[in-house]
Formats: C-alpha cells, sequence, structure tokens
C-alpha cells in the first residue's frame, strides 16, 4: 500500500517565527509543494532559511480544480503533497476545500499540520466572547450585498469574525452600524502578529470614524453577537394563523408554533384570536 499523503499546513500570517517545527520539515522534505502563491512561499522559504527540493506547483482559485487529480495521483503513488496558501490554513477562506474533499471521496490519506489562523488570533486578541463564534469569511464588495448579508445576520447571538479589505473597511463598519446597531460591540484587528499590529475597540459606530478614510494592511473584524431578545407572539402569529387557515384547531397550531419558537402557548393563542378578529 502506498505510503503516500496529502498534507494541509498553516503557514505564518505575519511572524515567520510562528512557523511549527512540523511545517519547517515538510517544507525540506515533501516531494511536491501546492502553493496558492509560488513567490510568497520561496519568499517564506527563504526568511525561513529552509532550501526547497520539491517540485513546486502553483495552485489557486483559478486552477484548483484542474490540479486536484495531479495532486491526489502524486499520493496514491507514495509522494508527499505539502498544501499552502499565502496565509494561515487553506481551505479558510483560500484554496484546498476541494482537494480535500475529493481525497476524502477517494480514500486517499489526509491530515492537517495546525499553526496559524488569523480568525482565531483576532478573537483571542479582541476582548469579544469566544465561546460561541462564527467565521462569515470576506464582507462582500459591493454595498447593496453587504446590506443584505449583515442584515440576516443582525439577530446572530454568536460573536462573528469577518476578513475585509483596508479600502472598503470604513464602508464595511457604516453598513454593519446601520444594520447591527450602532452601539454593538467590535474590534478591528490590523496585521497580526506582524510588526505594525494594531487592535481597536469600540462601537461599530465608532470604529466606523476611525476607519472612514481606510486603512493599511491585513484586516480581520470581531463583532459581538446580538444581545439575546425574548421571543413575541407578534413574531410567530402568523406561522399559527397559516397552520389554523390549513385545518389545524387554533389552540393546537398554537401549541405546534409554542413548542417550536419558546413563545407561551397562552400568548400565542390569544394573539392569533385577536388578529383573526382584526382581519375579519
Amino acid at each position: 500500500m502506498s505510503d503516500g499523503k496529502i498534507y494541509v499546513a498553516a503557514t505564518p500570517i505575519g511572524d515567520a517565527g510562528d512557523a511549527t517545527p512540523r511545517l519547517r520539515q515538510m517544507l525540506e522534505t515533501a516531494d511536491i509543494i501546492a502553493a496558492e502563491d509560488t513567490r510568497r512561499l520561496l519568499n517564506l522559504a527563504g526568511r525561513l532559511e529552509i532550501p526547497i527540493t520539491a517540485k513546486v506547483l502553483a495552485f489557486h482559485d483559478h486552477n484548483e480544480s484542474e490540479r486536484i487529480d495531479e495532486l491526489l495521483d502524486a499520493a496514491r503513488a507514495g509522494m508527499e503533497v505539502l498544501v499552502v496558501s499565502d496565509a494561515g490554513m487553506p481551505t479558510v477562506s483560500d484554496p484546498g476545500y476541494k482537494l480535500v474533499h475529493e481525497a476524502h471521496e477517494e480514500d486517499v490519506p489526509v491530515t492537517v499540520i495546525p499553526g496559524a489562523s488569523a480568525v482565531l488570533t483576532a478573537l483571542a486578541i479582541s476582548g469579544i466572547p469566544t465561546d460561541r463564534f462564527s467565521f462569515e469569511g470576506f464582507a462582500p464588495r459591493k454595498d447593496g450585498d453587504r446590506a443584505r448579508v449583515f442584515s440576516v445576520l443582525a439577530d446572530e447571538m454568536r460573536t462573528m469574525v469577518f476578513f475585509d479589505s483596508p479600502h472598503r473597511v470604513g464602508d464595511t463598519l457604516a453598513i454593519m452600524a446601520e444594520q447591527f446597531g450602532a452601539d454593538r460591540e467590535a474590534a478591528v484587528c490590523r496585521e497580526l502578529t506582524k510588526t505594525y499590529e494594531e487592535v481597536k475597540r469600540g462601537s461599530l459606530d465608532e470604529l466606523a470614524e476611525w476607519a472612514a478614510g481606510g486603512l493599511k494592511g491585513e484586516i480581520t473584524i470581531v463583532v459581538s453577537g446580538a444581545p439575546y431578545r425574548e421571543p413575541s407572539p407578534d413574531d410567530h402569529v402568523d406561522d399559527v394563523l397559516v397552520l389554523a387557515d390549513s385545518g389545524m384547531r387554533m389552540k393546537a397550531a398554537a401549541a405546534y408554533i409554542s413548542a417550536r419558537t419558546g413563545v407561551r402557548k397562552k400568548e400565542l393563542y390569544e394573539a392569533a384570536l385577536a388578529k383573526r378578529d382584526e382581519d375579519l
């Protein structure tokens, strides 16, 4: 049986000293290195003073699908295939997901070399609750798209982490303030682990004003989740009426929706009766 394997490895997000011993070893010994940007790979290897003897292939969003079979075949043939992105963990807003998915489908061994992550680093340094969080990737480019996405996320109670362009971050924060509320706590993390690392905390309104002229460097935004809101009968009374109109008894419909929303059955029932009377 082949000893080949695909290694998905995190690379430093700034400080080259964050390269793990396992990453250093694989950079030296891998047979093939699939890199999002081959120039950045060679730059990192130079800073780490590691000679690259592997075959180096470009592996990015535009050619990932075409490279998959080649990399899987190499692993099947007994080669060690190292996959790296420009910074952080491949597959997380970076190439690699399709390859890992297909590797599992084809029973090709895959493992991960953990390491630096902008998402986790920003969470840890933000001072915003980390017990439950969601990673939302890059904020959309267009204002209208950002407004729609943030509107959907307005009631998300977990801490949210976003990547954003330094040139758009002021507009992004302003739209977040509109959709999430001007007083929502957030942190803008800039150039994490690098010489000019900066973390600015405040309300979304304050941060939008601070970043209005744009910023420099890699940007990660951490936004606190929405405060808990007691479910209201008004939010779900239409669901009760729809069930009642379909033939279910009103009390049974209220009980059904109550069990799924947490709204008290008596309050739902009375609100549904009142609204039905209004509509008559």
